[in-house]
Parts: structure tokens; sequence; C-alpha cells
């Protein structure tokens, strides 16, 4: 079968490539290609340029063939996704108002950051100008009365309750009265020793006025719990700045036997002289009982009592911490 010629180039093409038996010289495939199909593609091994002259394995012809006809679909895609984007650009020119033409792209990160910071910038300096332009208004703050203390309690009775050890059972007997003075008559509270649970049971009551009341009558008690005199402890309901602070001195240096020993009888010294020594310093009170610290006062007070007593567990000297005592004591006497 002879290659015809047809009147529709593309027609003529596709049948010349189509045809597997057909004309399979190089002249009929390279007019073919000129017809309808595009560019020719490099020719195959066992074809000769010159027509006429020889012909080409059946198999080859096959794969140019195949080749030629998927070029010309990538062509016919490639126009019509042109066609489809033309159409698109029409309808948006026609849509477009006032000789605006709206640019469809994907931007930057940068660019995008740039365009949400314009419009935040654009309110900040309209509300500066506003700002400029508004007469500056004095704020209002707002009166509250003061209140009473029976409007601040609830109505509901709060109880506190401190445990007592059994050491500290002959002591709390001893000195109930004045422990049970200040609390019932300058505090307006009720205050009662519980046998069974082994507490000191502390509630408000409608004679109470001051809400802090209730802590500070617990503070009283549990500074007479931990070995505190009385005394001593009493400042805690006069005074509003001091405090309590509890520690160990497994807690600064893991100590044990001789060790631990040891480190109590240089807090202690002599009869007591260094303990003294550091409360007459710091203007504290110090409670040593076995491996537990208990300090009383301010707190700055505290502080320099704590840092002393850690220097001595530590092994320094006693002579030394005296020294660096009085240093800082002398620096906060001239501070204030």
């Amino acid at each position: 079968m002879t290659f015809s010629y047809r009147h529709n180039k593309a027609e003529n093409a596709s049948a010349a490539i189509a045809s597997g038996y057909g004309d399979t010289s190089n002249q009929a495939y390279r007019r073919a290609a000129i017809q309808g199909c595009g560019p020719i593609p490099p020719q195959a091994p066992g074809m000769d340029p010159a027509p006429g002259k020889g012909r080409c394995h059946q198999a080859d012809w096959r794969r140019l063939a195949r080749a030629q006809c998927n070029h010309a679909r990538a062509r016919l895609v490639v126009l019509g996704w042109v066609r489809v984007n033309m159409a698109e650009m029409e309808t948006q020119n026609t849509g477009t108002e006032d000789g605006f033409t709206p640019v469809t792209h994907r931007g930057t990160r940068r660019a995008k950051k740039r365009q949400a910071e314009q419009p935040s910038a654009a309110g900040q300096d309209g509300d500066a100008s506003r700002m400029d332009t508004e007469e500056a208004q004095p704020a209002k703050r707002p009166v509250f009365p003061p209140l009473s203390g029976e409007r601040l309690l609830t109505g509901k009775e709060e109880l506190r309750k401190i445990p007592v050890p059994a050491n500290r059972y002959t002591p709390l007997k001893e000195n109930w009265m004045k422990i049970f003075t200040p609390i019932v008559e300058h505090l307006g509270l009720q205050i009662r020793f519980n046998l069974k649970s082994r507490n000191v049971e502390i509630r408000t009551c409608k004679d109470t006025k001051d809400v802090s009341a209730l802590t500070k009558a617990a503070d009283f008690v549990k500074a007479f719990v931990l070995g505190f005199q009385v005394e001593d402890a009493l400042a805690l309901i006069r005074l509003d700045d001091l405090f309590l602070e509890s520690f160990e001195i497994t807690d600064v240096k893991p100590l044990k036997g001789d060790h631990l020993s040891r480190a109590i009888g240089r807090i202690a010294g002599k009869g007591g002289k260094t303990k003294f020594t550091i409360e007459n310093v710091t203007r504290t009170r110090i409670v040593l009982a076995d491996v537990k610290i208990h300090i009383l006062g301010s707190f700055q007070n505290i502080k320099m009592a704590r840092t002393a007593i850690c220097n001595l567990i530590l092994g320094n000297p006693p002579s030394k911490v005296y020294g660096n005592i009085r240093a800082v004591a002398s620096r906060s006497a001239d501070r204030f």
C-alpha cells in the first residue's frame, strides 16, 4: 500500500503515521511530518537518508510512528491550554473597572509579610493622628470606700489546727494563759486544745474584726510549738514583717554520724556562745532542735543568720563567721 495524497494535511499525516505497512520510505515519512506533525525526530538506525535507496526495519518504523503520534497529542494539549488561558484573560479584562487590571500571581513570603505590615502601619498612623487631635482627658481613678472587718468576713467560721508534739505538752500547759490571753482578748478569736487529736484549734467568731487575725494567731502558736519563748513568739502578733523559716542541716551538706554531731556543736558553740552571738548580731531568734534549725526574724535578718549557719555547717571556723556577720551587719545598719 503506497502513500496517497489527500486534501487535508492533518488526515494525510495521520494516515501515513497510522499505516504500519504503507510506504516506508524516508520521503513519505518526511512528507507526513512536514504536513501535520511538527518537527522531524532523529532518524532511526537502518533508514537511508536518500529516498529509494533502502527500507527501514518494520520495528523501527512502528517506533517512529508512535513517537510522532505522541508528539502530535502534546501539541494539541498545549494549544488547548493556551486557548483556555486566553479565554480566562479575556473574561478578566472585561470584568475590570476604572482601568485597574487585577494581577493574580503567587507572591513570595517577604512580599506577603510586607503587604500585611502596610495596613497595620497605616492604622497606627491613623490612631496617632486621632490621638493628637483629640483632647487629652485624665483617666478617672476608681474610688472604693474602705471595708470594715465585719464586711470582709463571709459569715462562715474559719478554723485552724496546729499539731503539738509530745515534748511540748508540758510547756504548753504551763504557758497556756500567756497564749490564751492575747489570742482571745486582742485578736477576738476562740482557742482550745483538743485532747483527742492533740491539736490546738483556733477559729473565728462574731467578735473577730481583723481578717488576718487568724493567720497571726496560728503563726504565734506554731512558733511556740517549735520551741521559741512566748515573749519572742508574741512579736508575730504585734509586728507584720516577721517570718519563720525552718531547714535541716542535711539540706546544706549530707553529714552522718560524728560529722553531723560536730556540725551541731559548731552551730551551738561552747555553752551556746556561737548561737547567741549570731542572734544578737543579726537580731533574730534561733532554735536548734537536733538536725532542724528554726529562725524567727525579718527577711534580711533571716538571710544573714542563715548564711552564717550554713558557713558553720560547711566547716568554716567561728572566728571567720563572726567577722563576716559583723561586716554584713554594719553595712546593713549604714544603709538603713
